[in-house]
C-alpha cells in the first residue's frame, strides 16, 4: 500500500459523510468508485515522485475539508460547525 492510499480514502470518505450523513443527502455513488480510481492513480504516480504526490493528496485532503465541492452542499467544515452549534445549544 502507498503512502497516499489512505489520505485519498479519506478524501472519499470526508466527501461522502458530508453528503450523506451531515447534509442527508441520497447516497451517491460516484464518489467511492471515484475514490478507488484516485487511490489506484496516486499509488501509480507515487512511483514517478513519491514526495509532490504525497504533498498532492495532502493538499486534496485540505481542499476537500475547506472548500464546497457542491454549491448546495457545505462544506464539511461548515458542516460539522453546523452541527458543533446545534449540539450546544440542546
Amino acid at each position: 500500500m502507498s503512502k497516499t492510499t489512505g489520505v485519498v480514502l479519506a478524501i472519499g470518505g470526508v466527501t461522502l459523510i458530508n453528503q450523506t450523513v451531515f447534509n442527508e443527502k441520497d447516497m451517491n455513488w460516484r464518489i467511492p468508485v471515484a475514490t478507488a480510481l484516485a487511490a489506484a492513480g496516486f499509488s501509480a504516480a507515487e512511483r514517478v515522485w513519491p514526495q509532490g504526490v504525497q504533498i498532492l493528496a495532502w493538499t486534496a485532503l485540505l481542499t476537500i475539508l475547506l472548500t464546497r465541492t457542491d454549491p448546495n452542499t457545505p462544506s464539511p467544515v461548515e458542516s460539522a460547525l453546523s452541527w458543533w452549534d446545534r449540539t450546544a445549544k440542546e
